[in-house]
């Protein structure tokens, strides 16, 4: 008591004198000297004493002759005092920096890297002149959603009498056989208007670009447009390829140029090997829509003028709208328009995707939150253990300011130090992802690599991360009471109060059962949908995907041709059936068509009964895709072109247009339906529901006609076989190659086919895991040091408790109750918030629901055993407290 006295004294006798000087730095030596006996003699190691004193008085000055407080140097200096202080305090604690930046760099790294996928897919716009202009058109007809797909004849009319635009172009994905004088391969392009580029403002990295000028008519414009990635890997960056002749479908064509470097085309997700003229679809695709008013399958995009709103241009394009419905009222009755981003497809996968990404910048949000209260839980207790060297510089006469400084500095250099670890390790995860092809016979990617808007993102979230942790002890440093510190040791708190560390662990935990839900969701809605019923039976099924037209079929030798190859494919030893389908479900080449009951006569859009998903297949199709015929019969080589018109229908489809309400469907069969066309078509076989577009859709109506009745170019063969693939592969090339050598083809598994198709689900699977993973560790951690903090704290009072018989379990009850309590209260709460996060889940993830049995049933288990991980070696500990070495330390 006489020496805390003696050191309070002395402080303030110190601060009050005024001296020059010289006198004073005198002065100070000597205070700095009698400071640090009197630590040592209050318990603390010389070095320490030395240490303490040296910064309560080496970095102030005295009061000047009017008493007024002066500081030494400018900001910078003491900010240098702060940081010189902060790493020798950081330095002689390791484990705990090391654990404390090492939790910061997978919270800030974690939300770096969605950030970055944020950015590419929604902040970022198009890299093309003034981006922020440019918008696509979307259409809606009656009650049905917006839809991004028009038609070439809307397009001219949207183009030529718009007041809004300064441009409309018009674009469209397609593939074609692309012969440079090697073995012809499938090529993926971009069919475009002739003022594709003109509207978005790009020059020709080297050559020229087509335009309207060049087009005369279909099939008039034979020339195409290298990408710069394409040029420099299949021509060898040949400043000479400008200009030469390739063969496109078996048709000439000449290279005019080659885009310039980082111009991907209008998508987000996709890069086109080069670009076509859409005049020239009938040589690309093998037929042609352009003009077609009904045949919607190409998009619009355009820049604004300037001055126009939003509400302006969609006024203006309705204005076109209910005019064509004047003129064309068959196709273009209630039609609408509206203007939406372009990149990701209009809302077709733009509103799933910016659904699912935001969802997943809120987990990571919540990461980086469970990362700032553990950390806030360890600063917390940290400056708990360093109570009694904040009582003794405030009693050397620090301010509390100046010590709060201290700590929110040492916080922020572990939050910098953190953020950049995290933005590294970021950095390269996204330099992967960038360079990341998903499918591979597709060039799909997305360029994710870090911008300055995600290095700022970086910083902004390690200052406010360090902010945040850092004043969790503020508290304790405003009510610490030098005095009793000093005199009893400890900061006198209550033991048994709920305190802002409890409710940080509460939100760890929390924040882990969310991520825990929404991964084990994501698991599983991915288990469901490998071993769903889609309709078809993948397992044991090759693939041969071609497009006759690419080797110059037409006519009545494209037909021939089909049935030489599944001829070809039935003959192989081991294979058990062949079947041909124009479009191959799940494969984002699906069809939609409008068909009407048999009594409609007015063939208006608006009368329609369904838009049913349409497949042309051929004989032996159902048995080879393992789709089952539930009624009727299936189609023969007899229901050709001679032959009256007939379909096999789905349930869904019997339901909606043959009004088979309740059923089996199967009075459906014999009945008559209508196409848009007027044409009369008998259903003559029911077949089960299935998906076609994507694995989570609802049931939708499905049409399949015979091939021979609507022939295509499009064949994809599925040969089902119980042979070994690898083997089975080669001898279907070898076939193939025997019939035609320069027909452009590839095989594969039809379960590798549905990569594409399972790609968003297998991403969410991985990303929420990972997340989930993230916060589980985190959790751990913090329940982890929460237990040992409070075992430590009270070791000495559970040796007594033992000494005196106490049992086991009354030991474990004492020393982690509370831990237990908030682990159940955290999980309870997160199991709850996790059931309404998943909800987003449902727009990617097959049968998404938190209310499955098993995964609840997993939530639990896996907070349960994450709870006895980080608790088993404190307990471990609390058991084995022995109480005579106990009070012996004592």
């Amino acid at each position: 008591m006489r020496v805390f006295e003696s050191i309070c004294y002395s402080a303030a006798a110190l601060f009050r004198r005024s001296q020059s000087s010289a006198e004073l730095e005198e002065e100070l030596r000597s205070h700095i000297q009698h400071r640090a006996d009197d630590l040592e003699r209050c318990g603390l190691p010389r070095e320490e004493a030395d240490r303490c004193a040296r910064i309560e008085f080496g970095g102030y000055v005295k009061f000047n002759e009017q008493g007024h407080e002066a500081m030494r140097g400018h900001f910078l200096e003491h900010l240098a005092q702060d940081v010189h202080y902060g790493l020798r305090v950081l330095r002689k604690s390791p484990s705990f920096t090391a654990v404390a930046v090492a939790t910061l760099a997978l919270g800030i790294g974690a939300n770096a890297v969605v950030f970055s996928v944020v950015n590419a897919l929604i902040l970022r716009p198009l890299n093309v002149p003034q981006a922020q202009s440019l918008y696509m058109i979307e259409r809606s007809q009656g009650n049905q959603d917006a839809s991004p797909m028009q038609s070439y004849p809307d397009y001219k009319a949207l183009r030529d009498r718009n007041r809004s635009f300064d441009g409309l172009m018009a674009y469209s994905i397609s593939t074609a056989g692309l012969d440079t004088g090697g073995n012809p391969a499938p090529v993926w392009l971009f069919e475009a208007s002739g003022n594709y580029f003109d509207v978005l403002g790009i020059e020709p990295y080297l050559g020229r670009f087509f335009h309207s000028s060049d087009e005369h008519g279909p099939n008039s414009a034979p020339y195409i447009v290298l990408s710069y990635g394409y040029w420099k890997s299949h021509f060898k960056s040949d400043p000479g390829a400008v200009g030469r002749m390739v063969q496109l479908n078996k048709h000439p064509y000449t290279v005019l140029g080659v885009a310039p470097d980082g111009f991907r085309g209008t998508e987000l997700y996709y890069t086109p090997n080069f670009w076509v003229p859409m005049v020239d679809e009938g040589q690309v695709e093998g037929s042609s829509d352009l003009e077609d008013r009904g045949a919607r399958s190409i998009w619009l995009a355009g820049h604004l003028k300037h001055g126009v709103t939003l509400a302006q241009a969609v006024d203006d394009l309705n204005s076109i709208s209910a005019d064509l419905a004047r003129s064309h009222p068959k196709e273009d009755e209630k039609a609408s328009f509206s203007l939406t981003r372009p990149g990701l497809v209009g809302n077709m996968l733009g509103r799933p995707v910016r659904a699912f990404v935001t969802g997943l910048m809120l987990l990571a949000g919540l990461i980086l939150l469970a990362a700032c209260a553990n950390l806030g839980s360890l600063f917390a207790a940290r400056a708990s253990d360093r109570s009694r060297e904040i009582a003794l510089r405030l009693a050397l006469g620090s301010s509390r300011k100046r010590i709060l400084r201290q700590l929110l500095t040492e916080a922020w250099m572990v939050s910098m130090a953190g953020g950049a670890a995290g933005l590294l390790g970021g950095m390269v995860l996204l330099r992967w992802l960038s360079a990341w092809q998903p499918l591979s016979d597709i060039p799909i990617n997305l360029p994710v690599n870090p911008d300055a808007k995600v290095y700022v993102v970086a910083v902004l979230l390690a200052l406010a991360s360090g902010l945040l942790f850092g004043i969790v002890p503020v508290r304790q440093v405003l009510r610490a009471d030098p005095y009793q510190i000093v005199k009893t040791g400890s900061t006198g708190a209550a033991g048994r109060r709920f305190t802002a560390r409890d409710l940080l662990l509460v939100m760890q935990v929390a924040v882990c059962a969310v991520l825990v839900t929404s991964s084990l969701v994501a698991v599983r809605g991915m288990v469901r949908a490998l071993h769903s019923n889609f309709g078809f039976q993948p397992q044991n099924a090759m693939l041969v995907t071609t497009d006759l037209d690419m080797a110059g079929y037409s006519g009545e030798r494209m037909p021939a041709m089909q049935r030489r190859m599944i001829d070809a494919m039935e003959a192989i030893p081991g294979v058990t059936a062949v079947g041909l389908v124009d479009r191959l479900p799940l494969n984002m080449e699906w069809n939609d068509t409008s068909v009407f009951k048999d009594s409609t006569a007015d063939l208006n859009s608006s009368n329609e009964a369904a838009e049913a998903n349409l497949q042309n297949i051929s004989p032996g199709y159902l048995h080879a895709a393992g789709t089952t015929l539930l009624a009727g019969r299936a189609f023969t080589w007899q229901d050709d072109g001679k032959a009256p018109r007939v379909a096999l229908v789905n349930r869904e489809f019997a339901r909606q247009v043959m009004d088979a309400q309740g059923g089996s469907g199967e009075g459906a069969i014999g009945h008559y339906f209508k196409m848009a066309d007027g044409t009369r078509i008998q259903v003559v076989g029911l077949v089960e529901d299935g998906k076609y577009k994507t694995i989570t859709e609802e049931p939708e109506p499905a049409l399949f006609l015979p091939i021979l009745q609507s022939p295509s170019s499009a064949t994809r063969l599925v040969v089902r076989s119980n042979r070994d693939p690898q083997q089975l592969a080669g001898v279907m090339r070898s076939e193939l190659r025997n019939l035609d050598a320069a027909l452009p083809f590839q095989i594969k598994t039809w379960n590798r086919q549905l990569d594409s198709a399972l790609f968003a689900s297998r991403v969410a699977t991985v990303s929420l895991g990972v997340l989930g993973g993230l916060g589980a560790m985190l959790a751990g951690t913090g329940i982890f040091g929460m237990a040992s903090y409070s075992v430590s704290k009270r070791l000495r009072e559970l040796g007594i408790r033992i000494a005196l018989g106490a049992q086991r379990k009354e030991v474990l009850r004492t020393a982690l109750g509370r831990a237990s309590i908030l682990l159940i209260s955290g999980s309870a709460a997160g199991l709850l918030l996790g059931i309404a996060a998943t909800r987003v889940l449902s727009f990617i993830v097959y049968q998404a629901t938190p209310r499955d049995p098993l995964v609840l049933a997993g939530v639990v288990m896996a907070m349960l055993l994450l709870g006895l991980m980080a608790t088993w070696i404190p307990a471990q500990r609390a058991l084995s407290a022995d109480p005579l070495i106990l009070l012996r330390e004592e």
